[in-house]
């Protein structure tokens, strides 16, 4: 039964062109990050970045080396695109993006860990056998088919992004919706829908949706009778957050991920007329499909503990941000902070006050302000950065959060020597004060 829903072959012309969709798009991010200024504030500007803890080694190329990074990535997004050594090109965006995502997190965000995931997976699919400059170069790889495991694992990894964002809402403020109302505060001034943006009635709607076109999307695209609701609740929902939100090409991302739930005699009909539509459903179950079976099981297990693992964390991740990232809780919650750090020097007692605008950018600093990892590694950067002038040196913070809106409450023990802390990725950090959350 597992080898039929899993080997059974379909036609692949959802994936032939969802291909082309993703290669312009990856093109467009990274060319757009150039163009529009992101490079620089993200990767050249600053002094160091904060990349994932554990990848030190991972640091911006000097002088103008990143604008050739990501340029040689819009490239390669565009050979993925028109299909030319479509394996290598979509394994070297990969590997490239990745870099990036863990080289800096002044600027993290749910959707780019999407997009490094997504990257990897198609690496591992034949997008590339129809349409393509490989296929023109090499007749035999043209194929009208592909095993069904491949509309599976994308359309399952989509579907853990909508459920997981849905379960994340499932908490007060944005139940009351409290949390829409502070995300729509700063939308005021948008042409025509600005103001509407700031009324009750709106915010409650805004949340109400979210959840229920989260939990819901999928099965609605599933069931025949009901895709055309769900087409048009995702034309609504993505280009609103396009248009509120201005989040780069996610909304477009999950659009082009609509081509997977019609039939594919629509889709050839309405983007690949020369392709022969495929409708055999031969089950072909390869020599490696043991390797499959594992690789699907062990990928899905880790995409469904992640998202879940702050419930085994002590107190609420809303507070201390154990276990926030990596798990699609995406524009949830509101948080800033203000710290204080202290430097005292073990051997003369001096006691030195840091000023977070000498080391940092504005951006940076407001992270290193609110996020417990960021200010641990602004801890670790600075005792390095003492340690060049022969002075070993203790590191204190005292630093306040406010949480959607809430007073703020003290978040760092001041007692505590970050400098000498050790980081556990999947256990609590006591120095973390506890939750004071309503």
């Amino acid at each position: 039964m597992l080898n039929k829903c899993l080997f059974t072959r379909v036609d692949n012309s959802a994936l032939i062109v969802f291909r082309i969709l993703f290669g312009a798009l990856i093109a467009l991010e990274a060319f757009g990050a150039i163009f529009t200024g992101w490079v620089d504030k993200n990767l050249i500007e600053p002094a160091f970045t904060f990349n994932f803890i554990g990848f030190d080694f991972l640091q911006p190329l000097p002088g103008s080396g990143m604008i050739w990074y990501y340029a040689v990535m819009g490239v390669l997004g565009v050979l993925v695109m028109v299909g030319f050594r479509y394996r290598w090109s979509m394994l070297l965006y990969a590997l490239l993006w990745t870099g990036v995502y863990l080289m800096q997190k002044s600027s993290y965000n749910n959707h780019y860990y999407l997009l490094m995931l997504l990257c990897y997976l198609m690496v591992l699919l034949p997008a590339h056998r129809f349409a393509s400059l490989d296929v023109k170069r090499d007749p035999g790889l043209k194929q009208y088919h592909m095993p069904r495991w491949c509309w599976m694992l994308l359309v399952g990894q989509i579907w853990v992004v909508y459920f997981f964002g849905a379960l994340a809402k499932l908490y007060p403020d944005w139940l009351d919706a409290s949390v829409p109302e502070l995300l729509m505060r700063s939308k005021a001034d948008y042409w025509l829908i600005g103001e509407l943006l700031q009324q009750k009635w709106a915010h409650h709607v805004i949340a109400w949706f979210g959840i229920l076109f989260d939990f819901l999307i999928i099965p609605l695209l599933l069931i025949r009778r009901t895709r055309m609701i769900g087409l048009v609740a995702a034309v609504f929902f993505h280009l609103f957050n396009s248009v509120v939100f201005q989040i780069g090409i996610f909304p477009y991302l999950a659009l082009a991920f609509l081509l997977f739930f019609f039939p594919s005699r629509q889709i050839n009909r309405l983007f690949l007329k020369s392709k022969p539509h495929y409708d055999k459903n031969e089950l072909v179950i390869p020599s490696h499909g043991g390797w499959i079976r594992t690789f699907l099981i062990g990928w899905f297990v880790v995409q469904l503990a992640l998202p879940v693992r702050h419930w085994f964390f002590t107190d609420n991740v809303l507070w201390t941000e154990e276990g926030h990232r990596m798990s699609w809780r995406m524009m949830l919650r509101t948080r800033s902070g203000v710290a204080v750090y202290t430097v005292v020097d073990k051997d003369t007692g001096e006691r030195i006050r840091i000023d977070k605008e000498d080391y940092l950018t504005e951006k940076q600093a407001r992270s290193a302000s609110s996020k417990p990892d960021i200010i641990w590694q602004f801890s670790q950067h600075l005792k390095k950065e003492f340690a060049k002038e022969g002075r070993d040196v203790a590191v204190y913070v005292d630093g306040r959060i406010s949480i959607n809106g809430r007073p703020y409450k003290p978040f760092i023990d001041p007692t505590v020597d970050l400098a000498k802390e050790k980081w556990h990725h999947f256990s609590h950090h006591p120095w973390i004060l506890p939750s004071q959350l309503d």
